[in-house]
């Protein structure tokens, strides 16, 4: 097996018991920007998805030991829904061979002796749809408007955060955010300027969510939501009190609100130690109940649930 690894295109695992075949074949994916590893049965196939997973398997059916056929089964078995695609090469060209390719798992098959014409356009194909449906997958957890999280993304991150936190008895904190008189300011400026504040304050919040597990989340209308794993209640309280502060900084007129001249939030925070029969629900309740609060209070403050302010 060969485990250089150049940067970051894609990368296949070649899986081929012909040597020859396995450095032709390398070296044309290569010369095409590909980054391709190499093993010589089904089982070193099955050691390295292991530990690692690449973009593609190109897998060749007929193989002693383990063959391609089952090596595929195999690594949907154990990979699930992580496994990678797999694209089968095979001398076998009868119906019953290609119907058990796609049986076991196969996504696509080529004939051996391989024509790199055709492979490479499988290849790219295949890299293209790949890209595509990423990209459908992480247009459909944003929001429009904001370019941050939307609501979906929310609702699938906070109970994976919930559960998670649980196994490690870490704190788990969440801030619900509400633009103060924001109607007052759609009828003053137009909701062309209401959008463009709006985007506005989701950057301020998406700056200060800083850690790769923080999400600051449009939750609907004009309220937002971070999401701050093994951060206990003090913790989301100095975030939400830099937000205030970086939100006041930017100075984004509101001449029609009661609150300030300027646009502010109310915001409340709820913090808990999940346990592993509870639901991440209570937290937002909590949270909700302190923003109303909040709201009650003025406006322009941070709540905690059992805070005056």
């Amino acid at each position: 097996m060969n485990f250089e690894i150049r940067n970051n295109s894609p990368l296949i695992l070649l899986v081929d018991p012909e040597k020859t075949q396995r450095l032709i074949l390398r070296r044309a994916m290569e010369k095409e920007g590909y980054r391709v590893m190499e093993a010589s049965d089904g089982e070193q196939c099955l050691e390295v998805c292991s530990y690692l997973k690449p973009d593609l398997v190109l897998l060749d059916a007929m193989m002693p030991g383990v063959d391609g056929f089952t090596c595929c089964s195999q690594l949907h078995s154990l990979m699930g829904k992580d496994c990678p695609p797999v694209l089968m090469t095979t001398v076998l060209n009868d119906q019953a061979s290609v119907d058990l390719a796609f049986e076991v798992g196969a996504i696509d098959y080529v004939t051996k002796p391989v024509i790199w014409s055709l492979l490479r356009q499988r290849l790219y194909r295949l890299f293209q749809n790949q890209w595509a449906m990423g990209e459908l997958q992480r247009l459909s957890l944003v929001d429009g408007l904001t370019k941050i999280a939307n609501r979906r993304s929310f609702d699938e991150r906070l109970p994976q955060e919930w559960h998670r936190l649980a196994r490690e008895a870490a704190p788990l904190s969440l801030v619900l955010c509400d633009l103060d008189r924001f109607k007052n300011y759609n009828g003053l400026y137009g909701h062309q300027a209401g959008d463009e504040c709006l985007q506005e304050v989701a950057k301020v919040l998406d700056e200060s969510a800083k850690r790769p597990a923080d999400l600051a989340a449009r939750y609907g209308g004009e309220e937002f939501a971070l999401i701050l794993p093994n951060t206990d209640a003090e913790g989301a309280v100095r975030i939400a009190e830099t937000i205030q502060g970086r939100l006041q900084a930017s100075a984004i007129a509101h001449e029609n609100s009661d609150v300030s001249k300027l646009v502010t939030l109310s915001m409340g925070v709820a913090s808990e130690i999940p346990k592993p029969d509870s639901s991440e629900k209570a937290l937002i309740e909590q949270a909700d109940q302190a923003l109303y609060r909040a709201k009650q209070q003025g406006g322009d403050r941070v709540v905690l649930p059992s805070s005056g302010s």
